[in-house]
């Protein structure tokens, strides 16, 4: 997020409505030189840029490629290159601290090149293999005269520009004795742009250093040896030019037993038959899938109550419905029932959800409707209502449905990305959640013949850019609490600590855009208290989806969070 962006945002804050203190934070205007703080960004964005090719250099544990960003003399602490004794954590993983040579942190002192050079080569060795390192800039300030080239296509440093910089850094892969291991560090460094090259250190002082290790291997990757290893063209190529076209759903599709999965992708959607002993097989064409119309999230359901399970997508354009014949065929094959079933509605259909609404035996159905992001623009950064209308398809006593958003009162109009049902607040009806990129989240409280966005009232209003949303008991009291995936951007948390030095997620908004998830606890009633700073906070990058699953069977519900987004060919480009 550059500071262009964040000002924009700043700018279209004056248009809003006022925002009430007990619903959500509010974002002053800055009070800094904002001319300079656009050189100081493009400053440590030039910095952050040069550290992702440091990043690839020690990754690739190349001498040559990293020398250029340590000066030759440099103010250095012994790095801390000997692993400590491992400390058990929680099941399945432990924790150590990293020593210098000493097995004492040591003062900074004058150092050569040479010396830090080997110290780092000495850390790195105790990895078998490296998957990823990185260095991130979390803080930096530059000195007075420290300037940024004025007509360069990307930030760039005038040579001569000195700073200091708090750096991030982490390394992951496999240690010698072939454990996975994830070492995590800060340091204190002072930096200078010299007259050919990339930024270097001419002070590096590392301010803790810490693994996490796997002492149990739980999961590989076997996409290829179980047969569900579909590649598809690169993004922005011909035969993927878009990046809502991608969801998965497991089901026991063919009643074996054993779970299938059912993916989307641009062109066609794929059913994969499981054979129960750890392999699939591509039963797409067989079965009919191929054939048929794809969209971007699969929602498997017994839609008409026969005993095998159905497929609703949903899509940008028509919603789409797959009916599974084998009850009462007795073959697994697929037909698009859309048009009859009620359900060939257009939207920007992001993802659905279903429960029985109207309370009649049968399922209903929600979907998450967006925008054309890059064809219109949010009319705000946190509480827009340009999105297209969500639909709520209520079943009929002939087994179609009928589109009642409206007439439900959940037709919103906020960007929205996912949604989930629970009896939150335990009369016997289910609510809704939902999460909205641009928009306030609602919780829609069921009130019998219609539902009221409570999420104010309830403790639940969340500005974050919603991906996700999950409800599980995470402290076992019995009440269902609610897990929001959000974005989170070191990029934004930097620029917003210069804006709003004395200022928190909590009472300023811009903050919260970048701080990550929420964890709501359920303190009885269906009200809810953010408990994130408490229990951990949740920092997941550009966040999807995700919830709550037992990750080591032990009676308490973690969280897991996938992250990620399109990757250039460069670690700048996202």
């Amino acid at each position: 997020m550059r500071l262009a962006a964040l000002t924009l945002l700043l700018a279209s804050f004056p248009a809003q409505q006022p925002v009430e203190p007990s619903r959500t934070p509010t974002a002053p205007a800055p009070v800094a030189d904002r001319a300079r703080l656009e050189v100081v960004e493009d400053l440590s964005e030039s910095l952050a840029n040069d550290l992702l090719e440091l990043s690839v250099a020690v990754r690739d544990r190349d001498p040559e490629r990293i020398a250029p960003f340590l000066a030759d003399r440099l103010q250095a602490s012994p790095f801390p290159a000997r692993p400590g004794p491992l400390q058990a954590d929680v099941k399945w993983i432990a924790r150590r601290a990293w020593l210098a040579g000493s097995g004492a942190p040591g003062a900074p002192a004058d150092r050569s090149r040479a010396e830090l050079m080997g110290e780092l080569r000495a850390f790195l060795d105790t990895f078998a293999e490296i998957e990823d390192a990185r260095f991130k800039v979390r803080g930096a300030r530059f000195d007075p005269a420290a300037e940024r080239v004025g007509d360069a296509r990307v930030p760039s440093a005038a040579p001569g520009a000195v700073g200091e910089a708090r750096v991030g850094f982490y390394v992951i892969g496999r240690n010698r004795e072939g454990r996975r291991e994830w070492a995590r560090g800060t340091a204190e460094t002072r930096v200078r742009k010299p007259a050919q090259g990339p930024w270097q250190f001419t002070a590096f002082s590392v301010a803790g250093l810490d693994s996490m290790v796997a002492t149990t291997d739980l999961f590989s990757e076997v996409a290829w040896p179980a047969g569900v290893a579909l590649r598809i063209p690169a993004y922005g190529t011909p035969g993927n030019t878009g990046f809502v076209w991608h969801g998965a759903a497991a089901a026991d599709f063919d009643g074996d037993g054993a779970l299938d999965l059912f993916v989307t992708s641009a062109d066609q959607s794929y059913l994969y038959l499981n054979d129960g002993r750890g392999r699939f097989r591509d039963a797409s064409t067989e079965t009919g899938v191929r054939a048929l119309a794809t969209g971007a999230g699969p929602l498997l359901l017994d839609y008409d109550n026969d005993g095998d399970s159905d497929v609703f997508l949903a899509a940008v354009g028509e919603q789409v419905l797959l009916e599974n014949r084998l009850v009462p065929d007795g073959t697994l094959r697929f037909e698009d029932v859309s048009l009859e079933a009620g359900v060939a509605v257009p939207a920007i259909g992001f993802s659905a959800a279903a429960a029985d609404v109207n309370g009649d035996g049968r399922l209903d159905l929600y979907v998450c409707s967006y925008n054309r992001y890059g064809q219109i623009t949010p009319d705000s950064w946190f509480r827009a209502t340009n999105g297209t209308p969500n639909l709520l398809f209520v079943s009929q006593p002939d087994g179609s449905f009928r589109e009642e958003a409206r007439k439900w009162r959940v037709d919103d109009r906020r960007w929205s990305y996912a949604a989930t049902f629970a009896d939150v607040n335990e009369d016997g009806r289910p609510d809704l959640y939902v999460a909205n990129d641009f928009g306030e989240k609602a919780l829609f409280v069921h009130k019998g013949d219609h539902f009221e966005d409570e999420a104010a009232a309830r403790g639940v209003l969340d500005p974050g850019n919603g991906m996700g949303a999950a409800f599980g008991d995470f402290n076992n009291d019995g009440r269902l609490d609610l897990h929001a995936t959000n974005m989170s951007s070191t990029a934004g948390n930097r620029i917003l600590a210069r804006l709003f030095p004395d200022e928190t997620p909590k009472d300023n908004v811009l903050k919260k855009l970048a701080a990550g998830n929420n964890l709501y606890e359920n303190v009885g009633g269906g009200r809810f208290r953010d408990v994130t700073e408490e229990v951990g906070g949740f920092s997941g990058g550009w966040a999807w989806g995700g919830g709550f699953l037992d990750f080591d069977n032990d009676g308490f519900e973690d969280l897991f969070t996938p992250n990620g987004f399109i990757s250039g060919k460069s670690m700048k480009d996202t």
